[in-house]
């Protein structure tokens, strides 16, 4: 099966707002308007780079989707593939995939785009297969063939209906010249060419990016501005009072809660909010958590997700800037239920948390070492995790060692069976609730956590293999309640998107959508 590692990498920090909480207002949140101009946008998020072979991450990715065409995208404001360097897609039989290109597609360069490029593209992934990139998520793939230049035919090792458009979809599946970018090493990233709606003018990293528009763009959505810059900041507080001075158009990414409440009342300026996918949630290493026996660990995971109060943690912490997660496939995609809130109730209960360990012989207070990454996930985390640990110890059933690390050992470590409890978080790699089952449930996830249960394994083969929406939306159903039921992972809160917009700048809110990419070009300003 396809198993994906997902958006962890890269300084991904709290957006934490919502459309419903934070509402929109002000000339910023305008759909209409706009005269081109230079866009300028600020956030604390910095790339790891601008070749698609070599980048899985956030920050990367609002990058790429502005400098190259994948074959299929997810338009502004939706959530399934569209064509997009394809003219049409579609399955052949239920392993054949084949794509019919556009016409007169060029890079920015002013080469043509052609199935070669296609094809190039695919096999250079693989074949680099970099640390920081996406190539496992072609696992799926047996080859890839450009029998004229128009065609693509992918050959898959299994049916895959449901899950390969949108794998074509994601920004590091994007389509590079084959006489231009090596086939065996990434590009630099100040000679990349894309057939997007930008080229890269210039790239300093840690400081901006700088985006002109591409004459020789040809596809569905032109930019509405000329030019384009993006600027980094080391903390939100600098990025902050950028917006606030007027220096920038747009701050994306990332303010706490406070820095939001604050730029609302700020002059010349609005905060739009948009609904999202982004989770928090903690992992059981099934492996290494407490308890002598299978029936134990169990009892000890039911026992945290009955204490666990969400509604806490929303309000104490984030000011109820994101709102309690009882799946981990969020609310707002397609097939998500509220598994754990059926399985234990909508808050907590320590009497039945008391129950699961006492049935199991569970000596208390339960010995819990819990590992969660200070800044990665935004400066919230600290504080989020210090909730949690009194919410576990207040009933005296645990004893909670709390313990962090910064991201560039957290991650491995997580991963590689050092920590028994720790926190993550995920964006998603495509809008589907595929991307928020199978890469915690299955056998092979990418977390590593030792949890395997078949009829999970088979469910998800299953979802994957099909196109229907009742045989899909039953298997989903059935995933998120074994899951829950067996609390490998346990959902903690949804965020939205949100961003300071200066009054003028009209379009942010249009891409704001379950495909979490920033599209520069939908913005324009007076």
């Amino acid at each position: 099966m396809t198993r994906k590692r997902g958006l962890l990498g890269g300084p991904l920090a709290l957006v934490a707002a919502l459309a419903l909480v934070l509402g929109v207002a002000g000339c910023g949140g305008g759909g209409g308007g706009g005269g081109g101009g230079t866009i300028i946008r600020g956030t604390t998020d910095v790339p790891v780079g601008l070749d698609p072979a070599g980048v899985y991450d956030l920050p990367s990715w609002d990058l790429l989707v502005n400098v190259y065409q994948p074959l299929l995208t997810i338009p502004p404001g939706g959530n399934k593939p569209v064509p997009d360097a394809a003219k049409s897609c579609g399955f052949k039989n239920s392993t054949t995939y084949e794509c019919t290109m556009k016409d007169g597609l060029k890079f920015s360069d002013g080469s043509p785009l052609t199935s070669e490029d296609v094809k190039f593209s695919f096999d250079r992934n693989v074949g680099i297969n970099s640390p920081t990139g996406a190539a496992s998520l072609l696992v799926d793939m047996k080859s890839v063939e450009a029998p004229d230049p128009k065609t693509v035919v992918f050959h898959l090792k299994r049916a895959n209906y449901a899950v390969w458009p949108f794998i074509l979809s994601m920004q590091s599946m994007d389509i590079v010249p084959s006489d231009v970018f090596p086939k065996d090493k990434l590009q630099p990233d100040d000679k990349v060419i894309g057939s997007g709606q930008y080229k890269v003018a210039s790239y300093e990293p840690g400081q901006q990016t700088v985006f002109e528009k591409n004459p020789n763009y040809k596809g569905a959505y032109p930019a509405k501005n000329d030019r384009a810059i993006i600027q980094y900041f080391d903390k939100p507080s600098a990025l902050k009072l950028a917006v606030e001075q007027g220096d920038l158009d747009v701050a994306y990414r990332s303010f706490s809660p406070t820095d939001l409440e604050d730029l609302k009342s700020a002059s010349g300026l609005s905060v739009i909010g948009g609904s999202g996918v982004e989770i928090r949630y903690i992992v059981f290493n099934t492996k290494l958590q407490p308890g002598d026996n299978d029936a134990q660990k169990l009892a000890i995971r039911r026992a945290v997700a009955y204490t666990i109060d969400r509604q806490a943690i929303a309000q104490n912490v984030y000011d109820g800037t994101v709102k309690p997660l009882y799946s981990m496939v969020p609310q707002g995609l397609e097939y998500a239920s509220e598994a754990w809130k059926d399985e234990y109730g909508a808050g907590p209960d320590p009497n039945k948390a008391k129950q699961e360990l006492q049935k199991a012989g569970v000596q208390t207070p339960v010995d819990l070492e819990l590992w969660y990454t200070p800044s990665h996930y935004g400066t919230g985390s600290a504080d989020e995790y210090a909730e949690i640990k009194r919410q576990l110890e207040d009933g005296g059933l645990f004893k909670v060692t709390l313990k962090s690390t910064e991201w560039n050992q957290y991650d491995e470590a997580a991963l590689t069976d050092k920590y028994p409890v720790f926190q993550f978080g995920w964006f998603p790699d495509y809008p589907d609730a595929d991307d928020y089952s199978a890469p915690f449930w299955a056998t092979d996830s990418f977390l590593n956590d030792h949890y395997s249960n078949p009829q999970i394994d088979n469910l998800l083969n299953e979802e994957e293999a099909t196109t229907d929406k009742a045989k899909r939306a039953k298997a989903f159903e059935e995933v998120q309640r074994l899951a829950a039921k067996s609390a490998p992972t346990i959902p903690v809160w949804q965020g939205g998107q949100v961003a300071a917009v200066r009054d003028g700048v009209h379009g942010v809110e249009d891409t704001f959508d379950a495909a979490y990419l920033f599209r520069l070009w939908v913005i324009s300003k007076d």
